[in-house]
């Protein structure tokens, strides 16, 4: 908030009775932790929730109920009929401003919202049939857990529990949880939430998720078919007039995004675009992208930016 000039006026910070009293500091403010409770609400224009589906589910209407715009980063709410799932770039039109009536926004899953900046501007201009994409997801998509384990398993063989099995030097095909035809949650997500933001309910999309020892950012493998075989510089114009894209031209050896370059930056990059030589109508492209801000916490600050219309440093 602080980066992006965002206004705020007041900040109250609500945690489980655990972190009750606890202290953070907000530029030169020093603000304390409360716990959730009835009225909490009250006086707020604007509630961001990152808590589990259950914690949201229950709290984020009473922040509505409250008069306040509440903008989510669980699931608890991405394929309701009911709420918009939102990147801000892609279908921000759907935003409701701050004089209308107050509702649950929710924010994308993190490897959706990489994918969908990526797919987008190819959509728009030459129109797409068929998405597959790996992803390769850090550590820190797990938690502050999850950085731990791989630091600790780095100097010592400790056993596992945030993952099922050892992440130091290792590639675990397992995010989330399976369902009964051997979908991870995850992919399913980015497989759902796609068609959802980009409105393509009949999108041929399918996903793999694996779980990579980084400690933060996340990449993907891409491949899209087009509507149409156009030349691929064509294409590389596209990605490269996306707002919030980083189109990265292969024009050495080393010129591809990575996700230590990506970690702490607000872009997604997008690199080794190429045509597979299979099909002239598919591209193949690398996708790079902090999950922790444009995956999460940035791309839920743009929500809240386009419905209180503030005025903000461009990212």
């Amino acid at each position: 908030m602080i980066e992006r000039n965002f206004p705020v006026n007041e900040l109250r910070l609500f945690a489980s009775e655990n972190s009750h009293g606890h202290k953070i500091n907000f530029g030169e403010r020093h603000c304390f932790c409360s716990t959730l409770k009835e009225k909490c609400f009250e006086g707020l224009d604007l509630v961001f929730f990152s808590s589990g589906d259950e914690i949201s589910h229950k709290w984020a209407p009473v922040a509505v109920q409250s008069g306040a715009f509440a903008v989510d980063n669980s699931a608890a709410f991405r394929m309701s009929e009911n709420h918009k799932l939102i990147v801000p770039e892609i279908n921000g039109v759907l935003l409701p401003q701050s004089n209308q009536k107050r509702e649950v926004i929710a924010n994308p899953n993190c490897s959706t919202i990489q994918l969908v900046m990526a797919l987008t501007p190819l959509a728009v201009d030459f129109g797409i049939s068929q998405v597959r994409v790996a992803t390769y997801q850090s550590v820190s998509g797990a938690g502050r857990e999850g950085k731990e384990e791989l630091l600790n398993q780095l100097k010592s063989s400790t056993p596992p529990k945030t993952f099922p099995h050892p992440i130091a030097f290792n590639s675990i095909p397992h995010i989330g949880s399976f369902d009964e035809d051997g979908f991870c949650s995850e992919e399913v997500k980015i497989r759902n939430e796609t068609r959802k933001i980009m409105n393509m309910p009949r999108l041929d999309i399918s996903a793999f998720t694996v779980r990579v020892p980084t400690l933060n950012g996340h990449a993907e493998a891409v491949w899209v078919t087009l509507d149409q075989n156009v030349p691929i510089e064509r294409v590389w114009e596209s990605l490269d007039n996306f707002k919030g894209l980083e189109f990265i031209p292969h024009k050495a050896p080393a010129d591809y995004p990575t996700v230590k370059a990506a970690d702490g930056q607000s872009p997604v990059y997008v690199g080794r675009v190429r045509k597979d030589p299979n099909d002239p109508k598919t591209i193949m492209m690398w996708v790079v992208a902090d999950n922790l801000r444009k995956g999460a916490a940035l791309n839920g600050l743009q929500i809240a930016e386009r419905i209180l219309s503030a005025k903000t440093h461009t990212s």
